[in-house]
Parts: structure tokens; sequence; C-alpha cells
């Protein structure tokens, strides 16, 4: 077996990382403890934060709506094909992942998503086939679930739904005339487009799936029909990196140094892919170094326009040129192809299983505490389902800091944020990103995420002995204790320990 000094490096990092970072898994048949926590969704998000809490000692049960096979969440149900666009590096969603290539494929991020769930004891803790309606709080503020006591009651919610759910296929004029095939991106297991002629509506990362599959089955031409254009960053983790550090979330006066590179060096002779209007700093971009590639080997095509409707051999198709809106003029051109896959994401999950009062206006989603807590109901962490666009990542560290904090915030009495502090900090973030094209919560980059996170910790001094837990996993026992002190001191001196909500 040929030795790689880099992948040993990287093997060797992650190891330190686990010995180091991963919290303990309970013994088999644990009685686990207070807070309880009810995590709903058995996808990534839901595995490593269940991890995160039984790893620490407190108990949790897992309420998935599919089977056994949805466990992975969105992974479970992609192609085989698919497999990450950032590197594994910017996708440790638990300390404990082993990753043994630079862009794993859905088998191994599968894998690593079961292998936590199983070392963790989370089998006996996970109720398949059991969709969340509804969750209320009791008399004394403890949470059930689907009106059902008997499913367990808890102390905090965990939402681990994601932000994809079931496939979008929206229905286009003429559809039924076509003669080829129509399918969704994400259905394209055991099909071939060998020597097929072949449109991909969508210009997201749908659509990069699409190519994905494209390129491993030879396709005769492929032909992508985008309705705007979306900026294209390379599968570089040093460059992706050095965006995810703009830490005020939005665009500068400096976001055109970052636009102009990537232009010159990236999209290079295809800068009219490039867009103009929109911001780098506004959406996430998609991440791919091998779209140009297939379009400069006139292996694929991509065009800006608006679908008119199918025809028998194709699609009626508006190429519109850059900077005209969507639905704006442009030429009628009939793009003749054999299979047609639609490209067009993903169904975003409902949180209405939540009080109604986290959905009133201004403080809905996203514009929540840290953009996942909603002010009314701290006990409530919505992990990984209310972010709308971001560069950075969804899979990483920050899955086990927002879940610990969700921890310290039910543990400790004096850490716990109060709902008027909640919203002046939304509202202040809203006054800094007031000149955001976006809204303040609608794009972040991973360093802002971080940002919050310190400025969570440091502005409230007895949530500075949980700091070590907070952001590394460890020392749990000594603000545990410190706490333990502390509702002694206030017993002892006739103060009563303040409810959690």
């Amino acid at each position: 077996m040929e030795f790689h000094p880099v992948l040993w490096l990287y093997t060797l990092i992650q190891w330190v990382l686990d010995k180091l970072l991963s919290p303990t898994p309970p013994p088999p048949k644990a009685t686990l403890g207070r807070p309880r926590i009810a995590v709903i969704g058995a996808g990534l998000t839901g595995v490593s934060s269940a991890s995160h809490c039984v790893g620490h000692g407190f108990d949790v049960t897992i309420f998935e709506a599919g089977d056994e096979k949805s466990l992975g969440g969105i992974w479970s149900k992609v192609n085989n094909t698919s497999g990450l666009q950032i590197h594994s590096i910017m996708y440790r969603f638990h300390p404990s992942v082993k990753w043994s290539a630079g862009y794993p494929d859905r088998q191994q991020i599968v894998s690593q998503i079961t292998q936590i769930w199983k070392k963790y004891g989370l089998p006996e803790r996970t109720k398949f086939n059991t969709p969340v309606r509804s969750t209320r709080q009791d008399y004394l503020g403890r949470w059930i679930i689907n009106d059902d006591p008997s499913l367990g009651i808890f102390d905090g919610i965990l939402a681990a739904v994601g932000t994809c759910g079931d496939p979008k296929m929206p229905h286009t004029p003429n559809q039924e005339a076509f003669k080829g095939e129509i399918f969704h991106s994400s259905k394209s297991n055991g099909k071939t487009a060998a020597g097929k002629k072949v449109l991909i509506i969508g210009g997201g990362a749908s659509a990069v799936e699409a190519l994905e599959f494209i390129v491993h089955t030879d396709a005769a031409s492929t032909s992508v029909l985008a309705r705007s254009d979306k900026w294209i960053i390379p599968r570089n983790a040093f460059v992706d990196g050095l965006l995810a550090l703009n830490v005020l979330g939005q665009e500068t006066i400096f976001s055109w140094i970052p636009e102009t590179l990537l232009k010159r060096f990236f999209y290079r002779d295809l800068q009219d892919l490039a867009p103009d209007s929109e911001g780098l700093f506004t959406e996430t971009p998609m991440v791919n170094s091998d779209i140009f590639r297939q379009i400069r080997d006139h292996h694929a095509e991509w065009l800006r326009g608006d679908i008119v409707r199918f025809t028998e051999k194709g699609i009626l198709f508006r190429h519109r040129s850059k900077g005209v809106p969507k639905g704006g003029p442009g030429r009628e051109v009939e793009i003749r192809g054999d299979m047609v896959i639609m490209a067009t994401g993903y169904e975003r999950p409902s949180l209405s299983f939540l009080p109604d009062e986290v959905f009133q206006e201004p403080y809905q989603p996203p514009r929540w505490y840290l953009q996942v807590f909603p002010p009314e109901h701290m006990s409530v962490c919505c992990n990984n389902c209310t972010y709308v666009n971001a560069i950075g990542t969804v899979g990483n560290y920050h899955i086990g800091i927002y879940t610990r904090l969700l921890l310290m915030f039910l543990v400790d009495p004096l850490a716990r944020p109060q709902e008027y502090w909640m919203k002046r900090w939304i509202d202040m973030t809203s006054y800094l990103k007031a000149r955001a094209p976006t809204g303040a919560f609608d794009f972040f980059t991973y360093s802002e995420l971080l940002y919050w996170f310190l400025f969570c910790i440091a502005i409230n001094p007895f949530r500075w002995k949980w700091a070590p837990f907070v952001f590394l996993g460890i020392g749990s026992a000594l603000p545990k204790n410190i706490v333990s002190g502390e509702d002694r001191l206030r017993n002892g001196l006739g103060m009563k320990r303040r409810h959690h909500e």
C-alpha cells in the first residue's frame, strides 16, 4: 500500500482530536441524569447532538419520523455518487469522526453517522416512525411531545430537522409531452446517461449533484438551464476558509477583492457566469472545481434563462443575456434532450411542531438568539434548522457548541438568558448588519458564528466557568459543582432557585 504523508498527517490529527475532545460514551444500559433532552430528527445534526448529551451524562430520546433507513437525514436520501463539496476538515460534525478522504462520498458519511449513533448507545434511545407534530410545556415547564406523556417528559427540546426534506418537483408546462425520462437529481441511483443528451433544470447545489452523476455515466452532452447566476468557489479548503473569515457576515467595502480574485483566477474566461448584481456574501455559493472544466472541455454548457415549457424532444428555453432579470426578455430556443434531471432542491422541513409564540414577528426564525434559540423558550435549540445562507459549513464543531450551550442554560440558573436580553441581542445584531443586502440573519459566515459564541459567553461572568465545556466539551464536572455550591449559597440566603423558563 502506497504511503501518503498528507493523508497520514490528516489521520493523525483526527486521532488526536478524537482523544482530546470526544465525550466518553456511556456504559451499556446506563441510567443518565437530567436535564433530559428530546432530540427531533436522526440526521447528522440529531445524532451528533444526542451523542454530546449522553457523552456528558444527560439523557436523550431521539424522535425520527422515518424508519431506520432514514438514519443520516438528507445523506440517507441522496445518490451514491454524491459527496462532500467542501473539504472534510470543514465537516467534522463530531470529534470522533474519522475521514479516510478529503472529499468523502455519501456511503462514508452515512457510515460515520451510524458509527457515532452506535458508539454512544443511541439505538436504544431512538424512536423511529415517530413524527413529532406538537410540543407543549406542562405546568412545571417540562416539555411533552405529541401531547403524549408516555413518550417522555423533557427539560429541553433540540430540533434537528435540517433544511432539506423531501425532493422538490415543481410541475412545468407541457411536461407530459416530453418523450424522454424526467427525474429528480436525488433519484439517479441505477440510472445511466450514457450516450444521452442531458438537460439539468436548476443552477444550485442540486445541479452540482446532477453533474456528478453525469460525469460517472459518460453522457453525450449536458446543458444546465439556470434561472440566475450563482457564485461558484473552488473546492479548496484554504480558499473556502479565507472566505469564511469575514467576521462581519455581510458585504463590505472590501468584498470586491475576493470577488475580483475569483473572477480573474478561477472563472478566467468564463466570467460571464459570475453574478454582477449579487455580492459573494449574500447567498450560499456553490463549491465545485469541476464545473468549469466540463464547460471548457465542451462536455457541458451553462445557460441562463427561463423554462417556457416542455416539448416532445426537449425544452423551450428563453435565453437571457447577462444582467436581464428573471422573467425578462430573451431569445427562445428549443434545447433538445433525451433525459431531464430536475435539480430543483428540497422542501424545507417544518418547525410547526414548536409553540405558536416562537413564530411571532419580529422575532421569528431565523431572527432568534444566536439564530437557534427562540427568545420565548431558551430551553429550545433548533440546531442547523434555521439558517438560510452562509459561507462555511453546517456540519462542523458548532453542532456541539450549540448543544452544550443548551445544556449550560438548563443546568445553570445564573447562566440562563432572559427573554428581554435575548431580544436585545437580536436587535443589536440587526442594527450592526442594517446595511447588509440580505436580512441580518439571512446570511452569515463561520467566523461571525464563532463571534456570536464568544460574545454569548463573555457577556455574562457566570458563564465564564463554562467556557472550556461549551467550546471544547471538557471540564463539565467543575462548573456543575460550582453551580451546586451557588444553589446551596442562595438557598441558605433564602433565595429560591429560579425556574428554567
